[in-house]
C-alpha cells in the first residue's frame, strides 16, 4: 500500500472494483459486528435501521437478531449475495445499489455508516440528504478509522486520499441545534478473532437528532 496523495482511481470504489475484491476471497471480512456497533447500540430500542455499506452483512444481522428492522445497502453485488445467505429467516432487505446515487426511503431509527466510502460532492447534497434520513429521536452512528494510525502504517490504497471522501469529522461539522452529540472522537476497536494487523483505532461520531 501507498500513502502518496492524489485523486483515487476511478475504478476504488465502483460496484465492478468491489465486486472483485469480494470475488478474491470466499469470505472478505471477519463476520462478526463492528465493535462500535455493539457498543453503542445495544442499549438503543429496536425500530429502523438503515445499514449503509453493509458488506457481507454481519452488522445488518446483529441489529435483526435484536428486533430491529433492517435495510442493508452495498455497492457489490457479490457481497449482498453473501449476506443474504448467512442471514437466512431473518427479515432484513437488501438492496444493491449506490448509496450515493439510491438513497431508500427514509426515515430511520439508526443510520449507520462503517468506514465508508462515499465521495465528496461539490454541494454537499450526499451528506445532508443522508442526515435527513433520521428521524427526531434517532440515532446517526458514523465509524471511520483513525487517519494518523492507517498513514503511520502505511495502509492507505494506492493513490487514495481520504479527504476526498466523507470522514466522520465532516458529518460532525454538519451537525446543527436539532443534534446533540453523544460520543465523538477515537475509540479502541475490538479486533476479530485471528485478525493479526496494525491496531487502528476507529474515528466515531454518533448524534442524536433532537
Amino acid at each position: 500500500m501507498s500513502t502518496h496523495h492524489g485523486e483515487a482511481p476511478e475504478s476504488y470504489d465502483t460496484a465492478e472494483s468491489w465486486d472483485a475484491r469480494y470475488g478474491e476471497v470466499e469470505q472478505r471480512w471477519s463476520g462478526h459486528a463492528n465493535s462500535a456497533l455493539v457498543d453503542l447500540v445495544s442499549d438503543l430500542p429496536p425500530g429502523r435501521a438503515l445499514d449503509a455499506g453493509c458488506g457481507e452483512g454481519a452488522d445488518a444481522i446483529w441489529l435483526a437478531a435484536r428486533g430491529w428492522d433492517v435495510t442493508a445497502l452495498d455497492i457489490s453485488e457479490v457481497a449482498v449475495a453473501r449476506a443474504r445467505e448467512k442471514a437466512g429467516d431473518l427479515p432484513i432487505t437488501w438492496v444493491v445499489a449506490d448509496l450515493a446515487e439510491n438513497l431508500p426511503s427514509g426515515p430511520f431509527d439508526l443510520v449507520s455508516l462503517h468506514y465508508p466510502a462515499l465521495r465528496k460532492d461539490a454541494d454537499g447534497a450526499l451528506l445532508a440528504t443522508i442526515l435527513g434520513l433520521v428521524v427526531p429521536d434517532g440515532r446517526l452512528l458514523v465509524v471511520g478509522h483513525d487517519l494518523a494510525a492507517v498513514r503511520a502504517h502505511n495502509r492507505l490504497p494506492e493513490g487514495m486520499e481520504p479527504d476526498d471522501y466523507l470522514l466522520p469529522a465532516d458529518f460532525a461539522a454538519a451537525l446543527d441545534e436539532t443534534w446533540t452529540v453523544e460520543t465523538r472522537g477515537l475509540r479502541p476497536r475490538r479486533q476479530p478473532p485471528g485478525y493479526d494487523g496494525p491496531d487502528i483505532p476507529d474515528d466515531v461520531l454518533l448524534a442524536r437528532r433532537v
